[in-house]
């Protein structure tokens, strides 16, 4: 437990500085391009190859392969371990570069699928930014193969913090170009390569030490290899699984075209407060699960396996369920400190904290679908979350296409939210059928706890919000930010909140 803590952390920390790197990224973003034309042209240009890369790449890959690879590791089959992870990145290589070469070619029928609303110029720059920025995808499937290696053997740190390198490059780029006072469309085809270059700067960190966790990559294509036709069939139920919720985000994207200017991006800078919580706690906890679970799939008994994971669920909700309720409570302070400056102004502030606003009531649950699909792969269950994804989807969009009638961008992010919540719902109900009984009542007060906790901590953050409301937005989401942390933490120390008790003894917590 102690262990896995620790590794979290890691994690967290790794994501941590990827995250504000990305926030610093998206500020000059927002700077220079506000909700305009070239702002809906990038974030639609980067929907597809950021697809790609979410099919073949992270949430696939370590799903299918790091059980297998994990168990070999833990039996201590060194030599069929290395065989499996060469000829999956052959494999990977070769994907790679077919992808690249079909975005190239297919770039207009690419943008009419991801903004089918877009036309004249808006198309025309949409197209040329995903010739340039569609190879990405290749090189960033490649860094999850990397990654999968390197939680495998407990390096968590490096993987998940390679990614600041895309967003280093990134800004850099907008700093010395938009110092030029370059046209936005200039601006933005100079940021499309900057990204490609981040992608090869990201997978340049971590490959060294990637061959290093592994020994002598045995390149080649031999499906016969042990594990690998075990891992190739639990990767294509993963894929397909995460074709479904990538098709969703594609909807959205498809959708937000559809309405006035701007709805592309405002969506999207809404979107990088609401996956912040996400990414921070539910994949760190998420990725330190997985190759635990599997091992303990391996040496131990379901009852284990049911124990860590409600451990882990806890310590998930502790962090997650306040996020959510601090992001709902503040977020136009939110919206305003991180993204108000030159070309984004009050009116888009406004309409991009209705969405994080909506976003907030999925992200408890978007962050525990990971840690929960966790569970389902580390039992050799692919398929179960694949059909859950279906249902969540078809939800999903169904909300989103009633409710952006009269929500606008909002309205989507709502469908979001309501499909992320039935996700969740539904992999626990599976899970807890084949594992039983997995919160106990002292997880689930633990939990209640959390909730009350955060809710006084809202209140406390509205209030001093409302005090500061003719303040500057960092100066209000500042104040605001710090007593809402103040008051949920008093809140959970003194009710003796077991996550509460381990941070302020710098251990793990102990029922």
């Amino acid at each position: 437990m102690a262990s896995q803590g620790r590794f979290a952390a890691r994690v967290g920390a790794g994501i941590l500085i990827t995250r504000i790197l990305g926030f610093v990224r998206e500020r000059v973003f927002a700077h220079y391009f506000g909700d305009g034309v070239a702002a809906d042209a990038y974030r639609a240009a980067l929907k597809i190859p950021n697809v790609i890369r979410n099919l073949l790449g992270e949430g696939t890959l370590s799903a299918s392969f790091i059980p297998v690879y994990a168990g070999m590791i833990e039996r201590g089959e060194h030599d069929d371990a290395r065989r499996l992870a060469g000829v999956i990145a052959s494999v990977l290589v070769a994907l790679a570069a077919v992808s690249a070469i079909a975005g190239v070619v297919l770039a207009p029928i690419i943008t009419d699928v991801a903004a089918p609303g877009f036309d004249g110029a808006t198309r025309e720059l949409t197209v040329r930014l995903v010739e340039i920025m569609f190879p990405m995808a290749g090189v960033l499937i490649l860094s999850a193969w990397c990654l999968g290696i390197l939680n495998t053997h407990r390096q968590f740190f490096l993987s998940y913090a390679a990614p600041a390198m895309w967003n280093i490059v990134q800004i850099a780029t907008l700093v010395v170009f938009g110092a030029m006072l370059w046209t936005e469309t200039r601006l933005v085809v100079a940021l499309a390569w900057g990204a490609m270059a981040g992608s090869v700067a990201q997978l340049a960190v971590q490959l060294p030490h990637t061959l290093r966790a592994v020994g002598t990559v045995a390149w080649g294509f031999d499906l016969n290899a042990t594990g690998v036709r075990t891992v190739i069939r639990a990767w294509l139920p993963v894929v397909f699984g995460a074709g479904v919720y990538q098709i969703s985000s594609i909807v959205d994207t498809a959708l937000a075209s559809f309405l006035e200017p701007g709805a592309v991006a405002i969506m999207g800078y809404a979107q990088l407060i609401a996956i912040l919580p996400v990414s921070l706690f539910g994949a760190s906890i998420a990725a330190v699960a997985l190759p635990e679970l599997s091992r303990d799939r391996v040496s131990q008994t379901l009852d284990a396996v049911g124990a860590q994971l409600a451990d882990a669920m806890r310590r998930l909700a502790f962090f997650v369920i306040p996020a959510a309720v601090g992001c709902a409570v503040l977020a136009s302070n939110l919206v305003g400190a991180l993204f108000q400056t030159g070309a984004f102004g009050s009116q888009q502030t406004a309409i991009a904290a209705g969405v994080l606003a909506a976003y907030s009531i999925g992200i408890p649950a978007q962050a525990s679908v990971k840690l929960l699909a966790s569970g389902h792969y580390a039992l050799g269950d692919t398929k179960t979350p694949v059909r859950i994804a279906i249902v969540s989807v078809i939800t999903s969009a169904g909300v989103a296409v009633y409710a952006m009638q009269t929500l606008g961008p909002a309205g989507i992010a709502l469908g979001a939210a309501v499909g992320g919540n039935v996700n969740m719902i539904l992999n626990f109900t599976f899970l807890r059928r084949r594992l039983g009984t997995i919160l106990t009542e002292t997880h689930l007060r633990a939990v209640m706890v959390g909730i009350a906790s955060a809710v006084l901590a809202g209140a406390a953050a509205w209030f001093v919000a409302g005090r500061l409301a003719d303040a500057a937005p960092w100066t209000s989401a500042l104040a605001a930010g710090a007593a809402f942390a103040l008051v949920y933490g008093a809140a959970t120390v003194v009710v003796g909140h077991p996550e509460a008790r381990a941070i302020l003894r710098r251990q793990a917590p102990t029922e």
